[in-house]
């Protein structure tokens, strides 16, 4: 690798790497389940979580990089056992600079139920900019998962699909905006879940969704300021 590339690839090995016990801290993870990876910009690579190792272990130095078919091109461990479902994912959503994997508790409960998670929130509007979908079963291991992610976000504002039987992918612009949608899913989802136990959930009009969507996206949170004399 040349110097550039080099670099990224270090920068994101950090910043993978760093990210993972986010996963930790909000609880969307057990032992060495779940996962992060992120593209390297401009090069069919990504950088991923290895295999079975504890979280307390995971270091900028064992995150394995790979090509964007999954195969290992630098690194001594073996990659995770999503890495072909990361890698389509990569090759088919050109826009994506991050994928996760979690199994947490309340969101994987509706992937077990196989049911979307209806938009009844505006947290869930700003984020998701509706339902939470849910995909198809399919076996670990192969680009089954991959091609079920893809084929159910596409054309989707959603950043995060329910798995059926198997648990959550989100994705991002970046690993960090990927781990974001994560951690605001299961956020969605057991909020929904203690809403459906106290009773009916109200509707949220579709315009209401689009309107509290388009504000979160587009003007919440700090923007930069243009130049003084432009």
């Amino acid at each position: 690798m040349n110097a550039e590339l080099t670099r990224q690839v270090n920068e994101l090995r950090e910043s993978v790497a760093r990210l993972h016990a986010e996963l930790t801290r909000y609880n969307l993870v057990a032992w060495t389940a779940g996962n992060v990876s992120a593209r390297v910009p401009g090069h069919d690579l990504m950088v991923i979580k290895p295999s079975g190792v504890d979280y307390d272990d995971l270091s900028a130095e064992n995150m394995v990089l790979c090509d964007l078919d999954g195969r290992p091109v630098a690194g001594e461990l073996s990659p995770s056992s999503d890495t072909a479902a990361h890698a389509y994912v990569y090759r088919a959503m050109p826009e994506v600079g991050g994928v996760v994997h979690t199994h947490s508790t309340y969101a994987t409960a509706w992937a077990a139920c196989g049911e979307s998670i209806p938009c009844h929130l505006t947290a869930q509007a700003d984020e998701f900019g509706g339902e939470i979908p849910v995909g198809p079963f399919a076996l670990i291991g192969g680009d089954d998962i991959g091609k079920g992610i893809v084929s159910t976000l596409t054309g989707h504002r959603s950043p995060a699909v329910l798995m059926r039987n198997h648990g959550v992918f989100t994705i991002g612009g970046n690993a960090r905006a990927a781990v974001k949608a994560a951690v605001m899913c299961e956020d969605v989802a057991r909020t929904a879940h203690l809403a459906r136990v106290l009773g009916q959930p109200v509707p949220m009009a579709q315009a209401d969704i689009d309107a509290l969507y388009d504000r979160y996206q587009n003007v919440y949170g700090q923007r930069s300021s243009p130049p003084a004399n432009s």
